[in-house]
């Protein structure tokens, strides 16, 4: 709740939270599920905000879309084939994060096909970063902005830019940020929390909430330096 305050607070239109978290190790933090769910809408209640959330599994669309406004398809399961036809079939929008094993532009942009081939016509790409072989000690992904332009060119759809997963770096997340609106994304995804060092998860990546107000607050130069409208 704290974190949605500070966010709405700052200008943000849209609280992202994972309520169901795909983990390496079946020891981290999953997510709270259901509960996790009930959180988001309180805070939406609250605060005004839109929600987005991840959803992993396709018995579970029907449920994460009674909460949220958007529905998450997270880096690893860009090719989960099942799980894109099944958002595909609903209304709720859906947002397709760029990953998988195979994490081409080509095929980021065949998974958001399968949802609009299902009739959903209301999806969103976002490019979240590619692994950074060689580089892991500085940073989490490689950063991919010519991602947002070559996208641009073959489809219609909106592209949101991650600048958080995309780094893994606090210290890179407003550069970055700044970098991809220049470069022509239509949103951003940044990861905030009021105490980074005890987040149950990625830490490492989240801004403090007066760093994030800041950011916020440089972002409109950028656009306009751009050409572009907010």
């Amino acid at each position: 709740m704290e974190t949605a305050e500070a966010e709405a607070a700052a200008g943000a239109t849209v609280l992202r939270g994972g309520a169901f978290k795909p983990r390496t190790s079946p020891y981290d933090f999953q997510g709270h599920g259901e509960d996790g769910l009930k959180m988001l809408a309180e805070a939406r209640d609250r605060f005004g905000l839109a929600i987005v959330t991840e959803v992993v599994d396709p018995h579970d669309v029907e449920l994460v879309s009674r909460y949220a406004d958007l529905l998450q398809i997270g880096a690893r399961n860009m090719q989960n084939y099942v799980l894109l036809r099944e958002v595909g079939r609903g209304q709720t929008p859906v947002m397709v994060k760029r990953g998988g094993m195979y994490p081409t532009i080509e095929n980021w942009l065949l998974a958001a096909e399968y949802v609009l081939q299902g009739g959903n016509r209301q999806v969103i790409l976002c490019e979240r970063g590619l692994p950074a072989t060689g580089d892991s000690a500085l940073r989490r992904n490689l950063l991919d902005l010519t991602a947002v332009p070559i996208a641009r060119e073959l489809t219609h759809l909106p592209i949101m830019v991650d600048p958080s997963h995309g780094t893994g770096r606090q210290s890179l997340v407003s550069i970055m940020s700044k970098g991809a609106v220049a470069v022509g994304a239509d949103g951003l995804i940044i990861e905030v929390h009021p105490h980074p060092d005890q987040a149950w998860s990625d830490g490492a990546q989240s801004l403090r909430p007066e760093v994030f107000s800041k950011l916020m607050k440089e972002l409109p130069t950028m656009v306009s330096a751009a050409g572009r409208t907010i």
